[in-house]
């Protein structure tokens, strides 16, 4: 293994030991991560929080996933190689990176995670890593989604549902580069704002704007509730990618992407994000040609990610917020 620096033998991490709310999150003193043959080890810089990471804690979702505590907490991080694996060829000490835990696996907010070369990539150079941070999850699942799933084209009409959310911010830009003509349901105080992200058309959700002006050629939800009636707006030969889940409705919601899925007309998809190399990759251009920017609502430092779940789970974030591991 080759390493840039003397790495501790421990690490400080976001941890929890139980189910529940945002006061069960706590930082925690753990051995550093060991570094497999095709591994990395990073340094942690900034890690994102996503809004599917509440419930999961809160254990809403145990029926569906396998996540259990003890674990930890965070999905994607940007930071620096401080050491490879003997099967790395890709990546080098000290270089500048973003990636993802693996598949449904969560521990991103700590100093140092190991994990997959294929799971890593050079991060943007055009900005600050911890903004970028906002994007290695959000970004890879809205371009499978919008070019590999729902096969969105110029011209079509795309409404994105939670436009003002860390994945939607991200739907509003890419579907705006792709050539649609986006549509983004938010509240009422962040319409002129989505407007400004690429938004075509920016509607309050509590009404039914969103319902006069479809049919649409492509849904992105972001929500999870209320799916058939989202459905319904969708053109006949539309499709819809469900990008979140209910967890108060759990086993409806698995029943209506079951039937959505193999009808031949509105069509509902939904996919768990699993990416490597190629996406990370892709997603880098995005950003360095300009096309997507992160969009970061807050950064707090490590020892008030309770804090960030808290106010995840109030509502009304304008896209990510990002945890500074460095900061403590």
């Amino acid at each position: 293994m080759q390493t840039s620096e003397a790495v501790p033998a421990t690490v400080r991490a976001v941890r929890y030991d139980e189910f529940g709310p945002a006061e069960v999150l706590r930082v925690v003193d753990l051995p550093v991560p060991r570094v497999g043959p095709d591994e990395v080890l990073v340094k942690v810089r900034a890690a994102g929080v996503g809004g599917g990471e509440a419930p999961i804690r809160a254990g809403r979702l145990r029926r569906v996933m396998r996540t259990r505590p003890p674990a930890g907490v965070g999905n994607d991080f940007t930071g620096h190689v401080a050491a490879v694996g003997a099967e790395v060829r890709r990546l080098r000490v000290r270089d500048a990176v973003w990636g993802l835990m693996p598949h449904l696996t969560f521990g991103s907010t700590a100093e140092y995670v190991a994990v997959p070369e294929r799971l890593v990539a050079p991060a943007p150079g055009t900005v600050d890593l911890v903004d970028a941070a906002a994007l290695p999850s959000a970004g890879t699942t809205v371009l499978t989604a919008l070019t590999e799933k729902a096969e969105l084209r110029p011209g079509q009409r795309l409404l994105v549902r939670g436009g003002s959310g860390g994945v939607g911010t991200v739907a509003v830009q890419l579907g705006r580069s792709l050539g649609a003509h986006v549509t983004a349901l938010a509240s009422a105080r962040n319409l002129a704002w989505v407007r400004d992200l690429g938004a075509d058309e920016a509607v309050d959700y509590r009404g039914d704007a969103a319902t006069r002006l479809a049919p649409f050629d492509v849904i992105v939800d972001t929500v999870g509730t209320d799916l058939p009636a989202v459905r319904r707006m969708l053109a006949r030969r539309g499709r819809m990618v469900a990008l979140a889940v209910d967890p108060g409705h759990l086993a409806a919601n698995v029943l209506f992407l079951a039937r959505g899925t193999l009808s031949p007309s509105r069509r509902v998809v939904a996919f768990s994000n699993n990416p490597g190399t190629e996406r990370l990759v892709e997603l880098t251009r995005y950003v360095e040609d300009g096309t997507l920017r992160p969009v970061v609502d807050t950064v707090f430092p490590m020892d008030r990610t309770a804090e960030a779940h808290r106010r995840i789970e109030a509502g009304g974030v304008r896209g990510k917020y990002v945890i500074d591991v460095a900061r403590g």
